[in-house]
């Protein structure tokens, strides 16, 4: 049967199939025995992998192996600007973040302030544009609590000095046909485009070039940014480097029921940049899984799985387990009605989004201590 869906790194569409995504990109699931094994060396669980919104993985094992030997890894990850920062794209740094605090995780991230520029046709998109957003961006990661020291930001014109000789040597061990292929490139393709890829491999080897070590790397990301690591892995490795590590997770959905929230979408997308009143807007024009009236909702129940209120609370805004079953239960039980729902969900985004604008302000001038140097 065919499949009806499409993930690439510049596009997602179609009603995902994770199950089949794995096999179409040659990833394997995050097992039981992993969890418990993260689980055991951290000294607790995250919900992010619990609830399997981390569900992929490449080299898990091979890294938890290198740690229990004393081999400590360092984790890389990043955000290419376009807009506004959405609620979607703390995924990855919630989850590197904790890394560095259980693990004691050095964490590289980059921002890589071209690729946008160089992929879509904006006008707004201009460099000047863009780097003023990757400057925003960091000081919304460095907000989620990153520890000064263990924490380097890299942004890809401004540090271009230490980034650019790494990249080149990717860069020619990868040819043209094969970045071709893995993105679906034409002849009219820019060849920025076409040589990004070989920047983003930097991050998986750059503290053991600048130790002069093989050191692990493990990389958070959106499972439709595994293409670019792809094709990167094997060079790496034959730069003298390890393969990176990767764990993959799933698309918060928009609000309006996209399989992916997109920034370039106001009304599908909570920015960390909205009102209360903008959330409470956006929250109530959400997508639900419930009946379409009370009457029936109440004697039928909905479904949380296809509920954009339920699933925000499973991404990001109820960590706790048992909640967060007692709201699907209702959900399904109709006990609920998406009123109630809604007005819920909304009170506890302005709360995060309130805390996190606090959070910024108070390092807003300490970023210094953040960046690459």
């Amino acid at each position: 049967m065919e499949e009806d869906f499409n993930v690439t790194a510049y596009k997602v569409e179609g009603n995902v199939d994770y199950t089949a995504l794995e096999k179409r990109f040659g990833i394997m699931p995050i097992t039981e025995d992993m969890q418990s094994r993260i689980t055991r060396l951290a000294g607790e669980s995250h919900y992010l992998i619990r609830r399997k919104i981390y569900f992929a993985q490449r080299e898990l094992s091979w890294l938890l192996d290198q740690y229990e030997k004393g081999n400590k890894f360092y984790v890389y990850t990043g955000i290419a600007p376009s807009g506004r920062m959405t609620v979607a794209h703390l995924i990855p740094f919630i989850m590197a973040q904790w890394l560095q605090e259980k693990f004691n995780a050095d964490v590289y991230i980059q921002i890589p302030d071209e690729e946008k520029f160089l992929t879509k046709n904006d006008p707004n998109l201009t460099i000047e544009n863009i780097n003023k957003l990757a400057h925003e961006d960091a000081m919304d990661i460095v907000a989620l609590g990153f520890k000064p020291g263990k924490t380097k930001i890299y942004i890809d014109t401004e540090n271009a000095t230490q980034i650019y000789k790494h990249a080149v040597r990717v860069s020619k061990k990868i040819t043209y046909s094969t970045i071709k292929d893995a993105f679906g490139f034409s002849n009219e393709t820019n060849i920025g485009a076409i040589f990004y890829t070989s920047l983003q491999a930097v991050g998986t080897f750059i503290k053991s070039a600048e130790e002069n070590r093989k050191i692990p790397c493990l990389v958070p990301l959106g499972v439709d940014q595994d293409v670019h690591f792809r094709v990167a892995r094997d060079v790496v490795e034959k730069l003298g480097y390890y393969k990176p590590a990767i764990i993959h997770s799933r698309f918060l959905p928009g609000l309006k029921g996209d399989p992916k929230m997109s920034s370039s979408k106001p009304e599908d997308a909570i920015y960390l940049s909205d009102s209360p009143e903008t959330v409470v807007k956006k929250v109530n024009k959400a997508i639900t899984g419930q009946q379409s009236t009370a009457e029936l909702q109440k004697k039928h129940g909905g479904n949380p799985e296809k509920c954009s209120v339920c699933q925000y609370y499973k991404f990001l805004f109820e960590p706790d387990d048992k909640k967060l079953d007692a709201i699907f239960k209702a959900e399904r039980s109709g006990s609920i009605l998406a009123g109630e729902h809604k007005a819920d969900l909304s009170m506890k985004i302005n709360k995060f989004l309130e805390n996190h604008r606090k959070n910024r302000e108070k390092i807003e001038n300490k970023m210094e201590d953040f960046m690459l140097k």
